[in-house]
């Protein structure tokens, strides 16, 4: 599985949304691998009833409805077309408190991706999480142009493999090629995600097809 995370690169505004989750589907179908982009909450419903594809929105807040104006209702993101959601990446970092509280009331049939930092924060307060996915980024390699997640935290992945053996793990943070993903997959990890190597690439098809030929 490769997530792609949109972020809100102007690469992605307004149709640069479409033609990027175009890519991804065009990959995915090409390579037989789930690929997912997640979006901002802004593009979820144009992604997914022009291309009937599966898509994750980058971010829900801890409220459902009511007048709590500018936060995303994890209801709404569902009901506009989203799969799941990501919380907790380190550009969007929540409390532990409210991230337990979020996934209390998550919504049915509504996949979580729980992002996490550290390997203290698995052993800590996400020991038993409840999420669907976890996602390992380090934030001192997210964007990085010389290293990557499977170059420099290789024991940490393995630690996280071992701590959620009923949890699919996903690594990211400047992974950005064959290898990077080669190395995750050889750990454990059940897929990537990935954001600027893809979405600011002056070919994202061509990059993304190089990295899903790890699986």
């Amino acid at each position: 599985m490769i997530i792609v995370n949109f972020k809100i690169y102007r690469e992605t505004f307004g149709d640069g949304a479409l033609e990027l989750a175009k890519i991804c589907q065009s990959v995915a179908q090409k390579r037989n691998i789930k690929i997912i982009p997640a979006v901002s909450a802004l593009d979820v419903y144009r992604i997914k009833h022009e291309l009937d594809m599966e898509v994750l929105v980058e971010s829900v807040d801890l409220y459902e409805e009511g007048a709590k104006s500018g936060y995303i209702s994890p209801i709404a993101a569902q009901m506009a077309g989203a799969m799941g959601a990501i919380i907790n990446h380190s550009e969007h970092k929540l409390k532990p408190g409210t991230i337990k509280s979020i996934l209390k009331k998550w919504p049915k049939d509504f996949r979580s991706v729980v992002c996490l930092q550290t390997t203290g924060q698995a052993e800590s307060w996400a020991k038993n999480i409840k999420a669907d996915i976890i996602a390992y980024e380090p934030s001192y390699l997210i964007g990085s142009k010389d290293k990557s997640v499977s170059t420099d935290e290789v024991k940490s992945i393995e630690k996280f493999v071992r701590f959620y053996p009923n949890i699919p793990v996903l690594v990211g943070a400047g992974v950005k090629s064959t290898k990077d993903v080669e190395i995750a997959l050889s750990l454990g990890a059940k897929g990537v995600l990935v954001s600027s190597a893809i979405v600011t690439a002056a070919d994202p098809e061509k990059e993304l097809l190089e990295l899903s030929a790890a699986f």
